[in-house]
C-alpha cells in the first residue's frame, strides 16, 4: 500500500520560507508524477506543483517565481520550497503521487499558516 508522509509545515510571517518534504512508499512500481496541491478553508483543493520522473515541471500561476519543486527518484521523495509566502498561502498542503496510471496516492496533509 503506497504511505506519503509529509512535513516541514508551521508557522511564518509573510515574506518569511517554508520547505515541504514527502517520503513516498509502499509501490512496485516507480512513482511517476510527484506533486503539491493546497487546500484552504472553505475551498476546493487545488493544484499547486508537480513533478514528473524525467523532471518535467509544472507550477500554478499564484505560485510561479515562489515556489520551487524539487524531487530525488533514488529516495521517492519530492520537496517543495516556497518563499515569499503571503497570508494567502495558507492551507493543508499534501503531497501526491502516482505509481499506476489513473490511479493518485494522497498524504495526510500538513498545515501552512501564513500570518500578515
Amino acid at each position: 500500500q503506497v504511505q506519503l508522509v509529509e512535513s516541514g509545515g508551521g508557522l511564518v510571517q509573510a515574506g518569511g520560507s517554508l520547505r515541504l518534504s514527502c517520503a513516498a512508499s509502499g509501490s512496485i512500481f516507480p512513482f511517476r508524477t510527484m506533486g503539491w496541491y493546497r487546500q484552504a478553508p472553505g475551498k476546493q483543493r487545488e493544484f499547486v506543483a508537480d513533478i514528473t520522473t524525467l523532471g518535467t515541471i509544472a507550477y500554478a500561476d499564484s505560485v510561479k517565481g515562489r515556489f520551487t519543486i524539487s524531487r530525488d527518484n533514488a529516495k521517492n521523495t519530492v520537496s517543495l520550497q516556497m518563499n515569499s509566502l503571503k497570508p494567502e498561502d495558507t492551507a493543508v498542503y499534501y503531497c501526491s503521487a502516482d505509481d499506476v496510471p489513473g490511479t493518485v496516492s494522497w498524504g495526510q496533509g500538513t498545515q501552512v499558516t501564513v500570518s500578515s
